[in-house]
């Protein structure tokens, strides 16, 4: 439920409704606007009773929201929220980021060379996986801890934050030491656990959609991070499981305009993972900044060919400069300062 205060409403009044909700057992959450305080109440599993709180002095109105996410709504927050990594930004308002780097962080100088790369071309963020979920097990797994260390020092050469995929808890304190942000893969987005730890660092987050996720479940999976207190959460399409196989995935653009209207969450696109293939990159980019994107994140390597994961659907660092081009063109004609 949500409890809208009257424009004319005193910080006693505003005290007094937060009392008498947690009175009934629930929390409340002020929400600061502009005109208005509106209160959100959490807890609850089912109908809110409100007839003790609409009548009580300074309550405008209160609205029942019966979505299973409320934090991550534009009902409890209807300001967009904007959100700093590191001083690189997604939001509305912001220029859109790329985000770019190999899928699996290899040696050292493959680290480097791909940082360097990214750079060059205008990316804002570097990404590598120390931690590699693959579908069969004896695929590359990743180098770990020592990956963490080299993805961390290739983005402090290039000054450029950096993300990370953890996958279990125990890995969360050493994710959260090296890398600017967390990234939650598709298959653990209903990873409540992980989840709920997640939440409790209040480190940045990049939460991948499942792959066969609703749109509703995965606003759910950034509630839980929400309801334990971190606010700092990026969303990020990568594709949905369908029937199509010609694809890696179904790259859900309409999810983006969507999530916007639904969330004050920014959300961004996985072109790479999306489709598994090089040469729909740089059209699926183009078209989900067109759809609103707060930015993407892409496969960048510097020789796809001897890539350890994911090579059929890198960019070399070549390809990336050239796409960078067009997408800055793209940008400017969308109206965004470089």
């Amino acid at each position: 439920m949500l409890i809208v205060m009257d424009h004319r409403a005193t910080k006693e009044q505003v005290d007094q409704i937060i009392a008498a909700v947690e009175r009934m057992g629930l929390t409340a959450e002020p929400i600061p606007g502009s005109l208005r305080t509106a209160i959100g109440v959490l807890g609850n599993q089912g109908y809110v009773d409100d007839s003790t709180i609409r009548t009580l002095p300074g309550v405008r109105e209160t609205i029942h929201v019966s979505k299973p996410y409320k934090m991550a709504s534009r009902d409890f927050h209807p300001t967009a929220s904007v959100i700093d990594i590191a001083g690189v930004k997604f939001g509305d308002g912001e220029r859109p980021v790329i985000i770019a780097g190999p899928c699996s962080i290899e040696t050292e100088e493959q680290m480097l060379a791909a940082a360097e790369q990214v750079k060059q071309g205008g990316g804002r963020m570097l990404r590598g996986g120390a931690f590699k979920p693959r579908t069969g097990p004896h695929s590359f797994q990743g180098l770990g801890i020592q990956g963490l260390k080299l993805l961390q020092q290739a983005g402090q050469a290039q000054n450029l934050p950096v993300v990370t995929e953890v996958m279990r808890i125990e890995q969360l304190d050493d994710v959260c030491k090296y890398a600017d942000m967390l990234q939650i893969g598709a298959r653990n987005m209903q990873n409540f656990d992980l989840l709920k730890e997640v939440g409790k660092t209040r480190h940045p987050v990049l939460l991948k959609r499942g792959m066969s996720a609703t749109i509703e479940e995965f606003l759910a999976a950034a509630e839980y991070i929400l309801a334990e207190g971190n606010p700092n959460i990026v969303l990020c399409e990568r594709g949905i499981r369908t029937f199509e196989k010609t694809t890696r995935n179904t790259l859900d653009l309409s999810v983006v305009p969507l999530v916007r209207e639904l969330s004050h969450l920014p959300i961004i696109v996985d072109p790479s993972h999306a489709t598994g293939k090089r040469m729909l990159v740089p059209i699926m980019s183009k078209a989900a900044l067109v759809a609103g994107a707060h930015g993407i994140m892409m496969e960048v390597h510097p020789n796809p060919a001897l890539a350890l994961c994911d090579g059929a659907q890198s960019l070399s660092g070549a390809d990336f400069a050239e796409l960078m081009g067009e997408l800055n063109r793209l940008l400017e004609f969308l109206g965004y300062q470089g």
